[in-house]
């Protein structure tokens, strides 16, 4: 359909739409005349879920942006959620009572989320195969921080051992000493790439 009869569908508009569809939100391309138009997309099964998720109290506001942005997401694609969800706790802990309702709801379809680490640091994989088994999926608007598996494993491990290590510390202090763990971690994983590179099997 054309992309303002899509911005009239969503009860948005057309400048709206045409914002989304440069930012790369909507699945559209434009014809020679000009015209932009959006791919037809069969609507999730089941209920539409946003996830967010913060480490701590202090980052509420951080929540409550990172909500916006899967709000937006969402109403590019026209989904109509059903369930908004914001939750407070490590990505290593699986106690966490919000998530788990939410896992073991038939309702929900699918669990949208803007990185796959705002879902669970660890057995992200072991979740979206469990959720297919059941027809229901995690999508998430930035399937990776990095770009590079490698990288956001490292970044993962980093995280959470420099989170303990550093817990008890001022807060300022902290993200100080867990941006530069992260930093080494990183510079580290790419020259290990680069030898890997130049003394191949």
């Amino acid at each position: 359909m054309k992309l303002s009869d899509y911005a009239r569908k969503l009860g948005v508009t057309y400048k709206t739409a045409w914002r989304w569809w440069k930012a790369g939100k909507v699945d559209a391309y434009q014809t020679e005349s000009g015209t932009i138009i959006v791919r037809d997309e069969a609507m999730p099964p089941g209920g539409i879920a946003l996830y967010a998720r913060v480490s701590s109290a202090a980052q509420r506001e951080d929540a409550e942006r990172q909500r916006a942005r899967l709000r937006d997401y969402a109403a590019a694609r026209g989904y109509q959620v059903k369930k908004e969800v914001v939750e407070i706790g490590s990505g290593l802990n699986d106690q966490r009572p919000k998530l788990t309702k939410l896992l073991t709801d038939p309702g929900i379809g699918v669990i949208v989320v803007e990185h796959k680490d705002r879902l669970t640091r660890f057995g992200y994989h072991y979740i979206v195969s469990l959720l297919a088994m059941q027809g229901r999926r995690i999508e998430t608007v930035f399937p990776t921080d990095t770009g590079d598996d490698l990288v956001d494993d490292f970044v993962a491990v980093i995280t959470s051992m420099a989170a303990r290590l550093y817990g008890r510390r001022n807060s300022k202090l902290r993200s100080e000493r867990l941006q530069q763990c992260i930093k080494q971690c990183v510079e580290a994983a790419e020259k290990g790439k680069e030898t890997e590179a130049h003394n191949p099997d």
